[in-house]
């Protein structure tokens, strides 16, 4: 018999012993698994010319026509590897050039033209933006063999898309939530991609696509030739890594930190009353500005307030239509607006020159979120600042995220009026004249795929006076509006003259 001193066995809701977890042994834990890019370190180029790269003739031509005659390093590595045929795995930070480290070999290696619904070359990215500034970036070089870049992504008209597809499109470039749609419609087919490429891999991961991507890929040729470009390779995109390439070169340019160089960072610490006078100084300032926040409601709410006190502000989510978002791109790229105030979807593959202040409104609790938001500066060799507004209950946070980004920011207590916040940022005081929110025509909702035209009301039937939808109640079919013009019921015709004259009428 055991004896009285054992301790009893723990037991679950159902009375059976619990299971205990094995313990580690000391000096057995299993170490990390090292990812592709740390196996590799960090690679070594110098930027070459593109006409040394193996680029056909044409396209090296038109990159000089669009006033590009150097890659930069991440294109001088990735290029030569991805002309061969071979799987690419790429690293580079943000501003890095990497669009054109996977679009010209895309370009540069199709033979022939694609047929209906058929593309030849797929490119997946996480965001419509993104989405539009790769199509934008190719579209030129395209023209220049012959091919056409177009792209398929939400919030756009589903059956333009479906005509555009039916013409024949060489290179896709779609969101992975769009294209599904198209595949389920049995309006694209992938049974003819030869290359296809994933941009920004590991935001797809952290926005939830994954699962829709590996759908795409298994459509794709598994002959075809992968090019994968991530910050990193957490978790999910490891996977995706190894499922889809085989044997990919790697080339790791610099690891997602290495941007913080050349910018300036900042730690505002201010009070929550002082917090919105803080931000409309900071957004008065000369220069392109982006403040991000958490939620598209804030942003909403922040850029209605900027407004207000007479600053050119516009408010980019991803609650917006295309169109409205597109439109807000453009005027602050073009300076109609000088501040942009955006959630995470502006935080990657947006290319905006010359914006010289990113604000973070609230410290963003992940640290690849800052490294993201901060490279809207400080883009292609440029230098730019970082700021941001930290409450004193938000102090250990903005320490503990900023350590792992490997961020050193100066800490500067901040007032409205201090002669400080104007020197480091160029702030100033605002107008203080609101401005009204511009006018503009509502665009007619797209018709989606599936969707019938509105069947006409029933003969008879008219508007309420009220101004409800509900039919007006009568014995008069055609002749309702007659009616109420003459005051009468029938307008003083019995009901054999009524049907005489509809049937008299022209149909």
């Amino acid at each position: 018999m055991p004896s009285s001193s054992a301790t009893p066995a723990r037991r679950n809701q159902q009375g059976r012993p619990r299971r205990r977890r094995p313990q580690a042994k000391a000096g057995n834990a299993k170490p990390a698994k090292r990812s592709l890019f740390d196996e590799v370190g960090v690679t070594a180029v110098d930027p070459a010319p593109f006409a040394d790269l193996g680029l056909p003739k044409r396209l090296v031509r038109a990159l000089h026509d669009n006033g590009m005659r150097e890659a930069f390093p991440i294109q001088a590595a990735t290029i030569p590897d991805a002309l061969t045929g071979r799987d690419v795995l790429g690293r580079g930070q943000t501003g890095s050039g990497k669009t054109l480290a996977f679009g010209l070999p895309l370009l540069a290696m199709q033979t022939e033209n694609a047929r209906p619904m058929r593309p030849r070359a797929l490119v997946l990215v996480p965001t419509r933006e993104l989405a539009t500034q790769v199509t934008d970036s190719l579209k030129p070089l395209a023209k220049s063999l012959g091919l056409y870049v177009r792209e398929v992504v939400g919030g756009t008209s589903f059956n333009r898309q479906v005509d555009t597809l039916r013409r024949g499109v060489d290179v896709l470039v779609a969101t992975p939530g769009r294209l599904n749609d198209h595949l389920r419609q049995g309006t694209c087919d992938l049974s003819e991609v030869e290359r296809t490429a994933l941009d920004e891999a590991d935001q797809m991961a952290d926005m939830g696509f994954l699962p829709q991507v590996r759908e795409i890929l298994d459509l794709v040729p598994s002959d075809g030739q992968r090019l994968l470009f991530s910050a990193t390779l957490d978790g999910d995109v490891d996977k995706l890594v190894e499922r889809y390439m085989t044997d990919p070169v790697v080339h790791s340019l610099a690891p997602p930190s290495a941007s913080v160089d050349s910018m300036e960072h900042h730690q505002f610490l201010v009070s929550t009353t002082d917090k919105q006078s803080v931000l409309a100084r900071i957004a008065a300032r000369d220069g392109r500005t982006i403040m991000f926040v958490r939620t598209k409601h804030h942003a909403d709410r922040l850029a209605k307030k900027l407004r207000a006190v007479g600053v050119e502000a516009g408010a980019l989510h991803g609650g917006k239509a295309q169109n409205a978002r597109t439109r807000i791109l453009d005027e602050f790229k073009n300076a109609s607006s000088s501040t942009l105030v955006a959630t995470n979807v502006a935080a990657r593959g947006i290319h905006i020159d010359d914006v010289s202040l990113v604000v973070h409104v609230e410290p963003p609790a992940d640290p690849k979120d800052y490294l993201h938001r901060a490279g809207r500066t400080a883009r292609a060799g440029s230098s730019g600042t970082v700021v941001t507004l930290v409450t004193d209950d938000q102090k250990q946070a903005f320490r503990a995220m900023a350590n792992q980004a490997g961020v050193t920011a100066i800490t500067t207590e901040i007032r409205p009026h201090d002669a400080e916040l104007a020197r480091l940022t160029g702030a100033r005081e605002p107008s203080g004249t609101p401005l009204a929110v511009p006018q503009r025509q509502q665009p007619k909702p797209a018709k989606s795929r599936g969707e019938h035209r509105p069947q006409r009301a029933p003969r008879g039937t008219e508007p309420s006076r009220r101004g409800g939808d509900s039919p007006r109640r009568g014995t008069g079919s055609g002749s309702g509006n007659n009616r109420a013009r003459r005051g009468g019921t029938n307008g003083g015709r019995t009901g054999a003259q009524q049907r005489a004259r509809r049937s008299n009428s022209p149909r």
